[in-house]
Order: structure tokens, then C-alpha cells, then sequence
């Protein structure tokens, strides 16, 4: 592969953060809120997500420069597993798990949009942003990449000049961020594991980059560094983001509300400037689409060279784009636009890449004799491996728990479609066997 075909180091910070910023931290406080007051415990929520998702990155930087191939989990769980638990997660990725969130992504953006000009038709807006990216996408990497630079560049300092307008603002709620007599029972509660279940999802990409691994320049530097810088610099904005929020408006406003950042907007920049600022919010996610359909596609990519009846979505063009791949997911995704099916299938799926995630984390610890790939002594993989691997196993553990117990129905529902992929690579593999 060509040097102007690689990614560098801007490109995959940029995707993790992106990837990362979508619908779910402007959406989820409204219903967090309705299941919790305790300013402390609603704050500790996001900063614990940021725990979560660091101390994953930590050990995906690891597992990546191990197995430095495109595919994320699908290489990873293939190589330390087996090529069915590989499949497996791939065909959760690549049939829902991108298509789903740029579906929400798209309708997030139409639904801000439509509260600044109610004429605008929201499944055609974002029908016409999905088609339009995916153009973007679709001829060249060079410019792809620059695209989603300065997408994400763009989002950033919105986001900063959001966060510093806020706290600046001299009409505002009184908080207490320090914990109160109710805090502790609120963060062991089944109500704040549910929240939690949910703000990882807000935080969920912060493994974008292993995605693209295969086209990275230096993937064995690279790589570990975009999720690390990637994930703490989503991880302060989001806890700031959230502190705004609960400091310009009443709780009870936005209880149950899904446009919270519109309605803080309001607040704070007033009625036309919260226009502005809404119309600003819905452009932010453009960045998350483009980072989602660029990244996505390379999962399909990935399992077409090795699965027998999937070996169209390998094929590129010239740049190496895989077209078949990007083209597929799009499609899909305006399907579930049309169809409006995008939260019952995130719902769903939730489970299972919560599940992918927590068996790559343990995978490492399978094969921790093995030498490490980034550090050399013992008491730097006990900090920056064992540690934070156990840290994200105790909390995916919980949420996983809680998710199955609290949302069986969404996680049964989950584990039904692992099967369907099951019975997928099975007579995929007999038939491949048979034909040799």
C-alpha cells in the first residue's frame, strides 16, 4: 500500500474522537436526570465512563500493536479466540453495529435541525447527509481523511466555545458537585449501572482506531497513542459538557427530554443564539457519520478476505477504498432511517458489543505470557495493562449484569442475532471445507 494511502496519526485521533462524540451525550442526561438527582452521582456517571473507556483503550493499544490488522475485534477474537468468535463480533459491526448509530446519528442531526426550522423534513435530511459522506468516502482517502480532520477540528471547538460560554454565564444554577448523604446509594443502584450502560454507549468508539489499524502509518506507535489522546480528550469535554448542562438548566426541563443540548443552549446564548448554537450542535454530528461510515466498511473489508460468500466486500478501488463495504453499510443504514428502527436495533445490540469488548479484554489476559508489543518492564504492564484491564472488566461485568437482568427482552434479542451469525459462518466454513 502506498504512502498517500495510509492514515496518520491526526486522521486516527480525529476518528476516535468523532467516532466517540455522536448522539448519545447530547441525548442521554434528559433520562439519566429522570432516574437521578444527585448532581454528584450524575457527573460521576460521565467521569466513570471515561474510566471505563480509557482503561480499555489502554489494553486495545496493547492488542493492537500485537495484531496490527484492520478489523478491530474481528481480528483480534480471531486470533486469540477462534475465527467463530472473530465472525461473530464482525457480524454484529458490520450488520448493525455502525449502521444503527449512523442512523441515529443522521436523525439526531434532522431532529436539532427541525427544532430550529420546523419545515425541515427530517428522514430526508438525513437520508441526504448519509448519501452525501458516503460520497465523500468513497473516491479517495487523502481526502476523506481531511474531510474528517477538519470535521472533527470543527466539532472540538464548538464544543469548547459551548463548555466556556457556560460556565461563564452569569445566570445559572446553584450545584453542588460535591457527594451527599443519598450519593453512595445512588452509584450502587441498579438505576445508575442502567445509566451507565447507556453512557458507554455515549462513549462508545473510543476503540475507532483499531478499525483502520491496517492502514495506519507506524500502527504499533500510532495506534495505542490516537485512543489514549483520543479518549481523555473526549472524556474531559464530555464531564465539562454535562457540568454545563446541569448548570443552565432546572432539572425538571429537561427530565425525559431527548434535545437537552438544544434546551441548554437557550439558557445560555438565549433564543436566537440557542437557534444558532442548535443549528452549530446538529452539524457537530456530521463528524460522528463520517467517522462511522470511513471506519466501518474496513470491518466488512476485513472479514470478505478471509470468509467464503463475503469476499465482494474485500474488493477496492484504486485508493484502496473498499466500495462494496461502504456502499453496503450506507444502504443500510438508510434503511433503518426509513424504517425508523434504529433505537429498537442499538438497543439490542448494545449487549453484544458490550460482550465483544469485555472477551478482547480477557483475551489479553489469556495471553499475558506472551510478550508485550509497548512495554518492557513488569511494573509497566502491571500499570498501564493488568490494572486498567481488571478495571474494565469490574465495570463491564456490572453493566453486563445489570443489562441482562434489567433489559432481557434487548439482550435476549442481542444473543438471537449472534446465533443467526453462528449458523451464517457454520455453513460458510462446511461449504469452504467441502470445496477444498
Amino acid at each position: 500500500m502506498s504512502k498517500s494511502s495510509k492514515i496518520g496519526f491526526g486522521t486516527a485521533v480525529s476518528l476516535v474522537i468523532a467516532n466517540m462524540i455522536g448522539t448519545g451525550v447530547f441525548t442521554s442526561l434528559g433520562f439519566q436526570v429522570a432516574g437521578i438527582s444527585d448532581i454528584f452521582s450524575l457527573l460521576m456517571l460521565w467521569l466513570i465512563g471515561g474510566v471505563i473507556s480509557l482503561s480499555g483503550a489502554l489494553v486495545y493499544g496493547e492488542i493492537g500493536a500485537r495484531f496490527p490488522d484492520s478489523g478491530g475485534e474481528y481480528n483480534y477474537l480471531s486470533r486469540m479466540y477462534h475465527p467463530a468468535v472473530g465472525f461473530l463480533s464482525g457480524w454484529v459491526s458490520a450488520t448493525v453495529g455502525f449502521a444503527a448509530p449512523i442512523a441515529m446519528a443522521a436523525m439526531a442531526l434532522s431532529t436539532y435541525l427541525s427544532g430550529v426550522f420546523p419545515v425541515v423534513h427530517t428522514v430526508g435530511i438525513a437520508v441526504f447527509v448519509i448519501l452525501l459522506v458516503t460520497i465523500i468516502h468513497l473516491f479517495d482517502l487523502r481526502f476523506g481523511s481531511f474531510f474528517q480532520r477538519t470535521m472533527t477540528f470543527l466539532k472540538v471547538a464548538v464544543i469548547l466555545f459551548f463548555i466556556v460560554a457556560g460556565i461563564i454565564s452569569a445566570d445559572h444554577q446553584v450545584l453542588n458537585v460535591l457527594p451527599t448523604a443519598e450519593s453512595s446509594s445512588v452509584i450502587f443502584s441498579g438505576g445508575f449501572a442502567i445509566s451507565l450502560f447507556w453512557v458507554t454507549y455515549s462513549y462508545s468508539g473510543w476503540n475507532a482506531a483499531s478499525y483502520i489499524s491496517g492502514q495506519l502509518k507506524e500502527p504499533k506507535k500510532n495506534l495505542p497513542r490516537a485512543l489514549i489522546i483520543g479518549t481523555l480528550a473526549v472524556t474531559t469535554l464530555y464531564v465539562l459538557l454535562n457540568y454545563v448542562f446541569l448548570r443552565s438548566v432546572p432539572l425538571v426541563e429537561i427530565s425525559n427530554k431527548k434535545e437537552v443540548g438544544l434546551i441548554s443552549a437557550n439558557y445560555i446564548f438565549g433564543k436566537e443564539g440557542g437557534r444558532i448554537m442548535g443549528i452549530l450542535i446538529s452539524f457537530l454530528l456530521v463528524s460522528a457519520i463520517s467517522a462511522m461510515i470511513m471506519i466501518g466498511p474496513r470491518v466488512l473489508q476485513a472479514m470478505g478476505k478471509n470468509v467464503r460468500g463475503l469476499d465482494f466486500f474485500s474488493q477496492t478501488n484504486k485508493n484502496q477504498i473498499p466500495v462494496f463495504a461502504i456502499l453496503s453499510q450506507s444502504f443500510l443504514a438508510i434503511i433503518l432511517v426509513i424504517t425508523a428502527r434504529f433505537e429498537f436495533v442499538m438497543q439490542f445490540t448494545s449487549f453484544s458489543l458490550n460482550l465483544f469488548t469485555y472477551l478482547t479484554v480477557i483475551g489479553l489476559f489469556l495471553h499475558f505470557n506472551d510478550k508485550s508489543a509497548l512495554f518492557t518492564t513488569k511494573i509497566q504492564r502491571f500499570i498501564f495493562l493488568v490494572f486498567p484491564g481488571l478495571v474494565f472488566l469490574f465495570f463491564q461485568t456490572w453493566i453486563l449484569f445489570y443489562g441482562l437482568n434489567l433489559k432481557p427482552k434487548e439482550s435476549l434479542l442481542g444473543l438471537g442475532n449472534l446465533l443467526v451469525g453462528f449458523l451464517f459462518w457454520f455453513v460458510s466454513d462446511y461449504l469452504l471445507k467441502k470445496n477444498k
